[in-house]
């Protein structure tokens, strides 16, 4: 597909399933310029066309690479390192978001070790790319609604450079969550964690899956 004249991206989201349709549509109605990329551009644009959505446009995974923060919608399971690999030399110095949970195919468990996340194998295969991770405690569905009862929840971002974490801020002012600093990029492997095990206790309340955090407390006031 060939993109407007003089249309600039601010972010490209790979994958067309259930995480980055959503995540493409959020940052879109935020007011940035977004293309959402697929493997079948046709795919792409007939998503881009029933969700109306400005500021919206479809492409391929190259075009959506081609933008200054991407963010790949993709399972590790499914061969993200792999799909990655292919568009290494549209990565040197982008902002990299990532949003991957390694979950095995039935949702059980996950595929990397305790001492490793999702996050951190990205950093060691893209070194040259700048790896910020958000979005992992935050289910697909949540961003159909995302408040609730009128409240915002949180969105945990993990990264070791903080230029990086600030431009991915930036992105995602006027979406409708709560962004907190959850710390380096080590500390995804306790959000991905924490994430299967929200998603197991979700079940057991049946609240599983328009569920999500918000980090509750009260102020403690000065002796």
């Amino acid at each position: 597909m060939t993109l407007p004249t003089g249309w600039l991206p601010e972010i490209g989201v790979i994958g067309t399933g259930r995480m980055g349709t959503r995540l493409a549509a959020m940052f879109a109605r935020a007011g940035r310029r977004v293309i959402l990329g697929s493997r079948d551009p046709r795919r792409a644009e007939a998503i881009v066309e029933a969700l109306g959505v400005p500021r919206l446009h479809a492409g391929t995974y190259e075009d959506a690479a081609s933008a200054p923060a991407v963010l790949p919608a993709l399972f590790l399971r499914d061969e993200l390192i792999q799909h990655l690999e292919a568009l290494r030399g549209h990565l040197s110095g982008k902002l990299l978001i990532d949003i991957s949970n390694p979950f095995n195919d039935d949702y059980s468990d996950f595929l990397t070790p305790w001492d490793g996340s999702s996050a951190e194998l990205l950093q060691q295969q893209f070194p040259e790319a700048r790896i910020v991770g958000a979005f992992k405690n935050v289910w697909s569905e949540v961003f159909d609604r995302p408040l609730f009862d009128g409240v915002t929840s949180d969105v945990l971002v993990t990264g070791d450079d903080e230029l990086a974490k600030q431009a991915f801020l930036n992105l995602a002012a006027d979406t409708p969550f709560r962004y907190l600093d959850a710390g380096p990029l080590r500390n995804s492997r306790t959000v991905e964690r924490l994430t299967l095990l929200t998603g197991r206790l979700g079940r057991q309340l049946d609240i599983y899956p328009t569920m999500n955090w918000r980090l509750l407390g009260q102020t403690v006031k000065a002796a």
